[in-house]
């Protein structure tokens, strides 16, 4: 009989050492890592390191106002709305109000607790045979294939929920976002999904057999996106699975490519007819555009050309450079596109100079969270304002910088399977109204506060930006804000003459 000579403990001490020590041994002769063959297993720990790093830092490192794009302050924000929690902070502001972190809008001596308990807004002109009553926060562009289908599925519930909109992102209209009912925003990108032909060209009838579901109620002409402007996106084959395939149009399995530029369009001119297109084959519905600004002179050739044709956009969306994105080129995230502050600006000046802002409504995109982000956009021009990361935090995210790796750990921003069951639809989508909800009451309060009847009245003179630790400014007195009709009786004159002039309906190009 055969005795075994090694004790139980040293038998489990060389079932661990021997995998370590192959290990070692590999590092050591293999060639493609230097660190590994100087520093055999140690090295590996580096690697550990650094996939724990996001979380070490959130949840030990960072103080309150650390973080970014969102510090734990405003994810916890968030947290406690879509959870129906106390929202409120002790103790006063941890801002330093004297850093030009900190600006504010100006209450009044006589609040007005008789204002409105919820405001609509109507999208849609006279052009416009089935105009669209909004809500004041509505879910921004976010594809599926971004995004999860239980978080899409989610979302829309929670937009049935609230009575709020979901705006689908360029991936396309699918099943998930049709499933719960919620009131959908069709977003149509330079690769026509949902609604192409064969060689990825716009397919009329394939657009209005699904624009003209009840389900849908505004259609969006996606011209750029702040995290990426002016670049295409590539979905690589393996992740383009048979529903997204289904989704989008194009084959399983094969790269699924966003151009970068649109093929249906080329000139201010044909973009409005291209819109007015849509808003025919639609039924009616509102039809708009989204961009991030880089070129002025381009928005106002888009404003010249609606003067030109006598075709009016419903509404136009600003997204800032601070917008948020699943994956893009660090180039392009941190050094190309225009902030939001400035692109609604910019975007407010350019339809009021022009006579257009009563017939064109504005939105605003780009890290908003709050109802002070509402209320301070609001006083910059918009109409209404969409959010994108708030609602994935809604739905659980934890910002752990995952989304482009297909390894969400909360099932948010991943096609896994295995991940997306954490993510419980019906759950979720309490939180996401809930979130809506109490963020446009924190804007109503904001308004009472200010002593009036509804957030349009908050005008830029409310809004103070703070240049320095001695001087603070309303920020009509820091950016221009134009006259009605300025563009058109003395161009001259304004901040936008120069781009006025730049600006031509025949092309995107400079005049």
């Amino acid at each position: 009989m055969a005795v075994c000579l090694v004790h139980p403990p040293m038998r489990w001490g060389l079932v661990i050492a021997v995998p370590l020590l192959l290990v070692a041994v590999w590092d050591f002769f293999q060639t493609r890592h230097s660190l590994r063959r100087n520093y055999p297993l140690l090295a590996r720990v580096r690697w550990v390191m650094e996939d724990l790093r996001p979380f070490a830092r959130a949840y030990i490192v960072e103080g309150d106002l650390d973080g970014r794009p969102f510090n734990i302050d405003q994810r916890a924000l968030v947290y406690a709305r879509a959870k129906n929690e106390l929202d409120s902070h002790p103790f006063g502001t941890e801002l330093d109000v004297y850093s030009d972190e900190y600006d504010w809008l100006g209450h009044s001596i006589s609040p007005n607790a008789k204002a409105p308990d919820e405001w609509r807004l109507k999208v849609g002109g006279e052009q416009c045979a089935k105009p669209y009553s909004s809500a004041l926060l509505n879910v921004s562009a976010m594809s599926f294939g971004a995004l999860s289908a239980n978080a899409i599925r989610a979302l829309n519930l929670g937009a049935k929920q609230g009575n709020f909109a979901h705006d689908t992102g360029e991936g396309g209209l699918s099943p998930h976002h049709r499933a719960n009912g919620g009131d959908l925003i069709w977003e149509v990108g330079s690769g026509y999904f949902s609604c192409r032909d064969a060689e990825g060209q716009f397919d009329p009838a394939r657009f209005a057999d699904l624009a003209q579901h009840d389900q849908v109620k505004m259609v969006e002409i996606k011209l750029s996106q702040g995290a990426k402007p002016g670049h295409g996106g590539v979905l690589p084959g393996p992740k383009v699975t048979r529903e997204i395939a289904e989704t989008r149009g194009v084959p399983e399995g094969q790269d699924c490519i966003s151009p970068a530029a649109h093929t249906a369009f080329s000139t201010p001119r044909e973009l409005v007819e291209f819109a007015a297109k849509m808003r025919e084959l639609s039924g009616g519905k509102p039809a708009g555009i989204k961009l991030c600004i880089g070129q002025p002179h381009e928005f106002l050739a888009i404003c010249k050309a609606m003067l030109e044709t006598g075709i009016h956009l419903d509404f136009v969306v600003i997204d800032g450079a601070e917008g948020g994105t699943g994956a893009a080129p660090v180039e392009l995230s941190n050094s190309v596109g225009m902030p939001l502050r400035e692109g609604l600006i910019m975007a407010r000046n350019a339809l009021v100079g022009c006579g257009l802002k009563d017939k064109v409504r504005l939105g605003a995109s780009g890290k908003v969270h709050s109802g002070a982000g509402l209320a301070m956009n609001m006083a910059l021009g918009a109409d209404w304002c969409n959010a994108a990361r708030g609602f994935m935090f809604a739905l659980g995210c934890v910002q752990s910088m995952k989304c482009h790796t297909d390894r969400c750990p909360t099932g948010v921003a991943t096609q896994d399977p295995s991940r997306q069951r954490a993510l419980v639809v019906e759950d979720k989508a309490t939180r996401v109204a809930n979130f809506q909800r109490h963020t446009l009451h924190a804007l109503r309060e904001m308004v009472v506060a200010m002593g009036l009847n509804s957030p349009w009245q908050i005008q830029p003179h409310d809004l103070m930006q703070r240049l320095n630790s001695a001087r603070a400014d309303p920020v009509d007195r820091i950016y221009s804000f134009l006259e009605p009709g300025v563009l058109l009786s003395d161009p001259g004159t304004t901040s936008l003459g120069r781009f006025w002039e730049m600006a031509r309906t025949d092309s995107f190009r400079r005049a």
